[in-house]
């Protein structure tokens, strides 16, 4: 059976050289979090989406709430795609385990 299941990368690099930069930042990563996005990597956040209109949908979620300045990158690929992924130095994170899709929960 071929899996419809996706991966969205979220990659974003944003300035925090002010309080109100610092504010947007915080704000930014608690918004991803909150749509389901957990941590892999500094700055790299990762989320199962069902199909590909639903990463869509959340990509539209996330234009609403990205900083006014820095950059920011979403990336969709396929759950093979994403379990190809080799880690070279370290190890996942307990979180990343979380993030299998047998253990995916859509909120």
């Amino acid at each position: 059976m071929i899996s419809k299941y996706m991966k969205m990368l979220c990659m974003f690099d944003l300035p925090i050289d002010t309080m109100e930069q610092q504010r947007a930042y915080r704000k930014f990563r608690k918004d991803i979090m909150s749509e389901g996005f957990i941590m892999i990597q500094y700055s790299v956040y990762a989320r199962t989406c069902p199909n590909r209109q639903y990463a869509k949908q959340l990509e539209n979620r996330i234009k609403k709430f990205i900083p006014n300045e820095g950059n920011v990158r979403l990336l969709t690929v396929t759950e093979k795609q994403y379990e190809d992924m080799k880690v070279l130095v370290g190890s996942k994170r307990l979180s990343e385990e979380a993030l299998s899709v047998e253990r995916m929960l859509i909120i």
